[in-house]
């Protein structure tokens, strides 16, 4: 990861619909690629295309005043079904940087934070009435500095362990957190071929 987070603002899109599951967001057609580009457009396509895969309209995401949201604001149980990463991709690929809602599929939400996606667990009389002004065109600020979604005059605190939090201000991830001490384990094995050679009878390659 490389990109840091710390403020998201902006028109959020509103899809308060329960249960959405990676297979819907993402569907298995487009799990063929290992690179996070171009999965945008694979964004909840059977929602976006017929079976001859014509686009369709009606699909929030496809309002013309919803094209350049940065924030979803979605149902509970977000994210939920099969693991794949897949999903968090396609959301950032789309210009999506965070999501609002009640809850989060669990595999889902440790792939969002892996990949600087910003997941926010907010209560769902508050993600409502996230949904009202989004629907009525008023901007959102999600702040990770204080921990604080703002829609108009109303304000929202959300948690967030302190692990993501740092991970995603730094820009970082746990591979990127290990990178982080790469010296002192260079320095670590350093000693331990010494100390012990027969780790490598052939030597290192």
């Amino acid at each position: 990861m490389s990109r840091a987070v710390t403020v998201v603002e902006g028109l959020a899109v509103p899809l308060i619909e329960d249960n959405l599951d990676t297979d819907q967001i993402v569907p298995g057609q487009f799990l063929r690629t290992v690179t996070r580009t171009g999965l945008g457009r694979g964004l909840f396509y059977d929602r976006r295309h017929d079976a001859d895969g014509h686009s369709v309209a009606g699909f929030v995401l496809d309002e013309q005043r919803y094209r350049n949201a940065a924030i979803l604001v979605a149902g509970d149980n977000f994210g939920c079904g099969s693991s794949r990463e897949h999903a968090a991709w396609a959301l950032l690929d789309a210009g999506i940087v965070c999501v609002v809602a009640p809850s989060f599929g669990d595999i889902f939400y440790n792939n969002a934070l892996n990949n600087a996606l910003l997941p926010v667990r907010l209560p769902r009389d508050a993600v409502e009435r996230c949904a009202i002004a989004a629907e009525a065109g008023v901007p959102m600020r999600v702040s990770l500095v204080d921990q604080r979604v703002t829609v108009g005059n109303a304000q929202f605190a959300f948690d967030i362990s302190p692990q993501a939090r740092g991970d995603l201000l730094r820009g970082t991830d746990p591979i990127g957190r290990t990178l982080e001490h790469l010296a002192s384990i260079e320095a670590i094995e350093a000693t331990l071929d010494r100390r012990l050679p027969w780790r490598h009878p052939h030597g290192r390659s």
